[in-house]
Formats: C-alpha cells, sequence, structure tokens
C-alpha cells in the first residue's frame, strides 16, 4: 500500500469520473496547484480554503478570488459566503455511514467492493428514510 497526501489521490479519484462535476470541496490539503489544475480540466470549481499565509497566484487564477475575500472577511465568513460550511454535511455522512457499516470493506476484487459499497449506501438510504427517532421526554 502506498500512502499519498489527499491533495495527491484527487486526481485519481476525480478523472475517471464520466459524469460532469460542477464543483469539488475540500479541506486545505487540496490548496495546491496540481488540485486546482485537475478541477479545472473537469471544468468544475474548486472550493478550498487558502492556508492562513496564502499568497496570490498569477493573474486571473481563480483561488486568487478565495485568497482575496480571505483577507478581507476572514477565513471563517468565506466558508459561509462560499457555501463550504455544507462540506460538514458530507463529513457526518461518512462518519455515520462509518460508524453503522465499518470503515473497512470485507470484498478484495473492485467489482465486489462497488457492489458491497453500493449495497450498504441503498441500506443507509432506507434507514434515513424510514425517518429519525423521535424524543419524547419521560413522565
Amino acid at each position: 500500500m502506498v500512502n499519498v497526501s489527499d491533495g495527491e489521490a484527487l486526481a485519481s479519484l476525480i478523472r475517471p469520473l464520466r459524469r460532469n462535476i460542477d464543483r469539488v470541496t475540500g479541506d486545505g490539503a487540496y490548496d495546491t496547484r496540481s488540485c486546482y489544475e485537475e478541477v479545472a480540466a473537469k471544468k468544475a470549481i474548486m472550493r478550498a480554503p487558502p492556508r492562513d499565509n496564502a499568497q496570490y497566484w498569477e493573474e486571473g487564477h481563480p483561488r486568487n478570488n478565495a485568497v482575496f475575500m480571505m483577507h478581507q472577511i476572514g477565513l471563517t465568513q468565506w466558508k459561509v459566503n462560499s457555501g463550504y460550511h455544507l462540506r460538514s454535511l458530507a463529513e457526518t455522512a461518512m462518519y455515520r455511514f462509518k460508524q453503522l457499516m465499518g470503515d473497512k470493506l470485507k470484498s478484495r476484487q473492485f467489482n465486489s467492493q462497488h457492489t458491497e459499497t453500493m449495497i450498504k449506501v441503498k441500506a443507509i438510504n432506507k434507514m434515513n428514510g424510514l425517518g429519525m427517532p423521535k424524543y419524547q421526554q419521560q413522565s
């Protein structure tokens, strides 16, 4: 097994996608030129917070807007304005998935892993469709 950073893994995650994507949202690990290039190749928008010491890149680069806004209104407000805070919904969903279904796959072959994952996703979606438990105070 080879260890790679999140940013290094981005290309192998989005290149094979046949569907159109409109944005990629990731944490500061994705604030790299290579990540912006991969996302631009998919004609999508990169939404990653610039690092604290972020400097402007070449004129017209899409990241410059995020850096400008961070300097003007601060990182916290940039996250709200850009919609970055919605990322936490995906993080929560993945946490819930791993808690209920485990964080490892049993299957060894890719096609089997895909099938196993889809079965787990359908089970989670079915549970979500049934609704959340209602709290009743004990008297």
